[in-house]
């Protein structure tokens, strides 16, 4: 077995675009109204100080890793944020690999390792995810922005005799 992973990617949790949008709005409104307030308002400088905030933590937000995949000696290692399990998916026990959507919805919240109706969910961002179906049924859904290359690498894994 080699130490060598077939494939990793990281996944941010500030940078998908609709977040993104959606906090620069917010932080423009705070901008808009700082500015039309009167000079006598005491609490007009709040404002700016709210709008400041929301630009440094979506500054901050795109540093924070929310989860890291890797493909390597027969599984998918999924390590997350700080206080959460390393999850590790073993691939002999997968009967079936295939890219997919991760949602039909536009707005998807980020998850990690979300357990609902025999699913478990991993995703930050972008629209495509890998179904993975087990042997006993259960369906792992993890999202990826190179699902191609997520795909190509379980399937070689997959294949190798080991």
């Amino acid at each position: 077995m080699s130490d060598k992973a077939d494939f990793t990617e990281k996944q941010y949790l500030g940078r998908e675009w609709i977040p993104i949008t959606i906090r620069l709005i917010l932080a423009m409104f705070c901008f808009a109204a700082y500015f039309f307030t009167d000079e006598r308002e005491r609490n007009g400088d709040l404002l700016a100080v709210v709008g400041f905030s929301i630009i440094t933590i979506s500054i901050i937000l795109g540093f924070v890793l929310h989860f890291k995949t890797i493909v390597a000696n027969k599984s998918v290692t999924l390590d997350g944020l700080w206080t959460t399990r390393r999850v590790k998916i073993d691939l002999n026990s997968i009967v079936k690999a295939e890219k997919g959507t991760y949602s039909r919805y536009l707005f998807n919240n980020p998850v990690y390792n979300l357990h609902t109706k025999g699913t478990i969910r991993f995703y930050t961002a972008g629209n495509d995810a890998i179904h993975l179906t087990d042997r006993d049924g259960l369906l792992y859904i993890i999202g990826s922005q190179h699902a191609n290359e997520f795909l190509r690498a379980i399937k070689e894994e997959m294949k190798t005799k080991g």
